[in-house]
């Protein structure tokens, strides 16, 4: 899951900060042919969504992590390269990277969840692909559970079914790069985002944090680099963990959807859990072991786009 770090939104910690307001441009929006487009869509209740789409092929909308992150890291780290075959529609969650803030505050699952199906009726596809990263994982799973008929496949890419497991996942390994026991007190979801704060303020004062997304610093400065030009304030982030759906363990869920799925997971995937996939339960799924940690869309593209374009065959 991503993470926040003091100035900006990058992948580094996962607490809220202020960031200032970028000024974003209107672009217009051409839905014919294979350009690249992007615009703003409105919600019901107003919000503005930001959406590009672009490429060739079946449409698949990318749902990004965080919670409270945004979908432009994920395409400028190669995860455009999945335009060669498949229409991407890369889109910020409401309360996230350019699009605008709840217009009333409502950041409810299955109004993000509603926003998704809005994006998927504008570009008039009766089916789509979602390709989920991280905390996207909750989003497409109960995606497909509320709008089955209109989902091609699911693509959860090191995604997490269990907030609290891949959090407590991430606890437990800080621990090990520290020496440290960071358990937290008992099971209330304060107590483990207390104890979550505590193991990672600790491992940024040794300059360790990068860990918990590669083992490859640089991999992970270049994520930095990208989410430092991140214009939201992060709404989304300062409220997702008071909504208490997104606490709920839907590994158990997954048995009711019967869509393919294609679960791909990295043998070093520390911020959601190296074992986490194991607790799927998807009725037609595929499983991918791909080398790598959290970022492995980009430091094993090759093998990342093998197994997605392989699945869509």
């Amino acid at each position: 899951m991503k993470q926040l770090t003091k100035k900006t939104y990058t992948m580094r910690q996962l607490t809220v900060t202020l960031a200032v307001l970028g000024v974003l441009t209107l672009f217009s929006m051409r839905l014919n042919g294979q350009t690249s487009s992007d615009n703003y869509i409105s919600a019901k209740d107003g919000t503005r969504l930001f959406v590009k789409k672009s490429g060739n092929g079946a449409i698949c909308i990318f749902i990004h992590g965080g919670p409270g992150a945004w979908s432009k890291s994920f395409e400028d780290l190669k995860g455009s390269n999945l335009e060669q075959h498949l229409s991407m529609v890369y889109y910020d969650q409401r309360g996230c990277g350019r699009s605008d803030k709840s217009a009333n505050g409502n950041y409810s699952l299955q109004t993000m969840v509603d926003d998704i199906d809005l994006i998927r009726q504008h570009f008039k596809a009766d089916k789509v692909y979602l390709l989920a990263h991280s905390f996207g994982g909750i989003l497409a799973a109960n995606y497909a559970l509320k709008y089955p008929d209109h989902v091609k496949g699911l693509i959860l890419t090191n995604s997490t079914l269990n907030l609290r497991y891949s959090l407590e996942n991430q606890i437990g390994y800080m621990g090990k790069l520290l020496n440290s026991d960071f358990r937290p007190k008992d099971r209330s979801n304060k107590s483990l985002m207390a104890a979550f704060m505590k193991a990672k303020r600790l491992l940024t004062e040794k300059h360790l944090d990068y860990k918990m997304l590669s083992d490859n610093k640089r991999s992970v400065d270049q994520v930095d680099q990208i989410d430092q030009k991140n214009p939201s304030d992060f709404d989304f982030a300062k409220h997702v963990f008071q909504v208490e759906d997104y606490w709920k363990d839907y590994s158990a869920s997954s048995r009711e959807i019967k869509v393919p799925v294609l679960v791909i997971t990295g043998t070093k995937d520390h911020a959601i859990g190296e074992d986490h996939y194991k607790s799927f339960q998807f009725l037609n799924q595929q499983i991918a072991k791909i080398q790598g940690g959290h970022l492995l869309y980009y430091e094993n593209n090759s093998a990342f786009l093998k197994a997605v374009f392989g699945f869509i065959e």
